[in-house]
């Protein structure tokens, strides 16, 4: 049973950091390419920022100089450090494992940012 857990949200203010982190129970975890994924109320779930197995990186444009996804192979953990976070990055933020055909979301984890 593979198992994606994701930890680091919160509640802070504008300005602030977080470090997300998403622990994977893959044994072949370095095969994967991982996401993280975002979604607010009432909106859809989009790309935030991703990483493949032979580390290239993407971000999207509201994450390009303030977001950095990294990852641990030998930790089997993905992370996404976020600095200067604004109101709009309240979300729920969810970790994306995929290997060809193979995808496993995780439950997601609350990001608050109050003004």
């Amino acid at each position: 049973q593979v198992q994606l857990v994701e930890s680091g949200g919160g509640l802070l203010q504008v300005g602030g950091s977080l470090r997300l982190s998403c622990a994977a129970s893959i044994s072949t975890f370095s095969a994967y390419d991982m996401g993280w994924y975002r979604q607010a109320p009432g909106k859809q779930r989009e790309l935030v920022a991703s990483i493949t197995r032979s580390a290239s990186t993407k971000y999207a444009d509201s994450a390009k100089g303030r977001f950095t996804i990294s990852r641990d192979n030998v930790k089997r953990t993905a992370y996404l450090q976020m600095n200067n976070l604004k109101p709009e990055d309240t979300a729920v933020y969810y970790c994306k494992a995929q290997w060809g055909s193979s995808i496993f979301w995780g439950q997601g984890t609350q990001v608050t940012v109050s003004s």
